[in-house]
């Protein structure tokens, strides 16, 4: 009988050189082109090294000390590590580690005090929500009542009067703060005095904001929220995963719907990944990262508009930005495409009362934890800002394209990524 250990050991590119291959391009790819998506970011060597462990071999249903399994004391340990430094890290009195992704951090914090049925008043999507935050194809959207609140048509910033007119009226059960397309500071404790009038509990998704809590460069939602979700690959620059902090008194309740609620086994790596992330982000150097953010997305913003682009609401606060291509009379569909061309990835997206489908739009969402990361500043930003200007103003100009595209891997190989990869 062979040995079945036979190819354990061997490379990707050994086992599966198609496969291989195209992480080794996507790898090129990351090295030479200007990552402006406001999702995105670089993940230290550290975690991709945590991503890839034995850790993936392990089973751990349950929690630390009350597992399912057995040879659990290992990776329990990590879990408690992650544990203790996501509360340390914002504050809270419990965190669950245990989330896959930003949407199941939300279903979780949602079935921990919600039964269907039940009201949600939170932002709506074409204003800057997210799809968990209840658009109708999403869970949210056909289990609960949705009140939708938006963003005021002249000033293109959260009217919190209204938002506290529609709670009156509505009397939800969750009020959700926080959004995936929202350039501005949020006032997490307008959001929770609403709440306590209209006897709401108060759910803070900072999933885009999470890196810029930690590193100092944003309000914490933690004292104000119930529920505080997050994902950890964003602006806290950690491992695709997610977790929950919540209030002493949801504790339990929340470990429960994560676990057997809505998950089974914990992706372990990932749990691991959250552990170093949250140690990075608690160290000094995440705050001049976390501010440099912040400044960047300020100097890329100014550049913009000092090229003639229109920005929803004038500005950034945080490190995203939304451009109004109308006046450049663009598609955010069409210009997603020609930065492409360009070596700048970026992502259309809806603005406030965009007349155009969601799958075209009006607009673009730019932001800079990727290219900070890469260690770019503000010079870097203006940059970046002529090369956009230049081929969303020539979109016919596919030699220009071209030489913009030189141009941008000459910047980014500037800023050397992974070198040791």
């Amino acid at each position: 009988m062979g040995c079945f250990m036979d190819g354990m050991e061997a490379s990707i590119e050994e086992a599966d050189g198609t496969v291989g291959r195209l992480i080794k391009e996507e790898l090129s790819r990351q090295r030479t082109q200007i990552e402006l998506i406001a999702s995105e970011n670089f993940v230290p060597a550290s975690i991709l090294e945590a991503m890839g462990s034995v850790l993936t071999n392990k089973y751990a249903e349950g929690y630390p000390h009350k597992k399912y399994y057995g040879g659990c004391e290992y990776v329990e340990q990590i879990e408690e590590i992650a544990i203790e430094r996501a509360k340390a890290l914002f504050g809270a009195d419990h965190a669950n580690v245990q989330p896959h992704s930003g949407s199941t951090a939300n279903q979780a914090a949602y079935f921990s005090v919600m039964r269907p049925g039940d009201t949600m008043l939170s932002m709506r999507l074409d204003h800057g929500g997210h799809l968990s935050h209840g658009h109708p194809i999403n869970f949210t959207g056909k289990m609960y009542k949705i009140a939708a609140y938006g963003v005021n048509a002249e000033t293109e910033t959260i009217d919190y009067d209204d938002l506290a007119r529609l709670a009156r009226e509505s009397r939800p059960k969750v009020i959700v703060a926080g959004a995936s397309a929202y350039p501005r500071s949020i006032d997490f404790k307008r959001f929770r005095e609403i709440a306590d009038e209209t006897g709401a509990i108060l759910i803070t998704d900072m999933a885009h904001i999470a890196g810029l809590v930690a590193g100092g460069a944003h309000e914490n939602p933690a004292p104000y929220s119930d529920f505080v979700t997050s994902t950890t690959h964003k602006t806290l620059r950690g491992p695709r995963g997610a977790f929950v902090l919540c209030k002493d008194g949801f504790a339990q309740d929340l470990d429960r719907t994560v676990f057997p609620g809505i998950q089974g086994g914990p992706l372990l790596p990932a749990i691991a990944g959250k552990a170093i992330c949250f140690k990075l982000a608690s160290e000094p150097r995440f705050k001049e990262y976390a501010r440099q953010v912040v400044k960047n997305a300020s100097a890329l913003a100014g550049a913009l508009q000092e090229r003639g682009f229109r920005l929803v609401s004038g500005g950034t606060d945080n490190h995203m930005m939304l451009v109004d291509l109308r006046p450049k009379a663009l598609t955010g569909k069409a210009a997603e495409r020609l930065l492409h061309e360009a070596g700048i990835t970026s992502n259309k997206n809806a603005i406030p009362f965009d007349p155009e489908k969601p799958m075209v739009t009006s607009g673009l969402r730019f932001g800079t934890a990727a290219v900070t990361t890469r260690g770019m500043t503000e010079n870097e930003m203006t940059v970046i800002a002529d090369a956009i200007d230049g081929v969303l103003s020539a979109p016919d100009d596919a030699a220009l394209r071209k030489a913009t595209r030189s141009k941008m891997t000459d910047l980014c190989l500037a800023y050397p990524l992974y070198k040791n990869l």
